[in-house]
């Protein structure tokens, strides 16, 4: 209405009614959801900081209590530190996002407070001319309908208006419909201050609310920058591991020797084996040996139609052994 007065495009459709607030209640219900839509923004940020202190608290006691991987070497150990470290520092900057999330809620609710107190003085202004309005109004249309009255008695009655001094006089009614006027005309002009000022605190509001959305956006894409800035420290150390360097790590710190263990009985028969074939290329064919009595033969076995039969070892003096083997290992 206050738009269309002023634009001069009044609607003939619209409610005309002087004693009317169904503009004005329009204007209050809207500030009021405004502020409620504040509150429940504020809760929301109050219900994250929870969420978020709750994470961060959780990170921190995992990254502290949890063993993971606390056996390895080396490399692969030091990444492992710097992992547990990077995981305890994403739990303080989730605590830490919590904490600026109760700030935020708090200019909220500051913000949201001071708008409730300016607008309790208009709403209070505008209750008090709301019921001098209605009053006024009552009295105006009691002086019409006297008005009224009187006129169409005039020509009945007209020395009657005349002894009767206690009635209102034309003058006094006209006096009454003028001072009626002025009221009028001061309550639309504070009424359109109100509305002046109704609508510049709903633009500071939608303003500071959608500034809010936006704060509260960029805080949280912060916190996913500074946490993969902590997890790229992790894949550098993880670089920094290296395979080979562990085993050889491991097998520096729990080796047992420089020597391996005695040699089998295996692997002794080889050698002889390996010492007798070495002799026979450089002495020609041994001759026949022969049994002696009581002697053991170790050679090998061997069979003739399904029979084993122990085969004789060759007599070699064991010092023919054992210097082709020594000038064996020698070269």
């Amino acid at each position: 209405y206050l738009r269309n007065n002023l634009e001069g495009n009044t609607d003939p459709s619209e409610s005309t009614d002087l004693t009317s607030t169904v503009g004005y209640d329009s204007i209050i219900q809207h500030l009021n959801d405004g502020r409620k839509n504040c509150k429940e923004f504020e809760d929301f940020l109050k219900e994250r900081a929870i969420i978020e202190e709750k994470y961060g608290k959780e990170l921190i006691n995992l990254s502290k209590k949890k063993p993971c991987g606390q056996t390895e070497l080396n490399t692969l150990k030091r990444s492992l530190d710097v992992f547990k470290q990077q995981i305890d520092n994403v739990g303080q900057g989730h605590i830490q996002l919590a904490q600026t999330l109760r700030e935020e809620a708090k200019k909220m609710e500051d913000f949201r407070e001071k708008q409730k107190l300016h607008r309790k003085k208009i709403e209070l202004i505008m209750e008090a001319i709301h019921k001098n309005r209605n009053l006024q109004y009552k009295k105006t249309m009691e002086a019409k309908r006297l008005y009224e009255q009187r006129c169409r008695d005039k020509d009945e009655a007209e020395q009657a208006v005349h002894r009767n001094a206690n009635l209102v006089t034309q003058k006094q009614q006209e006096k009454v419909w003028e001072v009626g006027g002025h009221g009028v005309g001061r309550e639309r002009d504070v009424f359109s201050c109100s509305c002046h000022f109704f609508e510049t605190q709903e633009c500071e509001r939608i303003n500071y609310f959608r500034n809010a959305l936006w704060l509260h956006v960029n805080q949280l894409s912060l916190g996913c920058v500074q946490n993969d800035e902590k997890y790229e420290e992790i894949r550098k150390s993880l670089e920094m591991c290296s395979i080979e360097k562990d085993v050889d790590f491991f097998v520096n710190l729990r080796k047992t020797g420089s020597l391996a263990p005695g040699k089998s009985l295996v692997e002794l028969q080889k050698v002889i084996s390996s010492a007798l074939c070495f002799l026979l290329c450089r002495r020609g064919p041994l001759p026949t040996p022969t049994n002696a009595p009581g002697e053991l033969l170790l050679h090998g076995l061997s069979g003739h139609k399904g029979e084993l039969s122990l085969q004789p070892f060759p007599k070699v003096p064991f010092q023919l052994l054992w210097t082709p083997f020594r000038h064996q290992k020698e070269l």
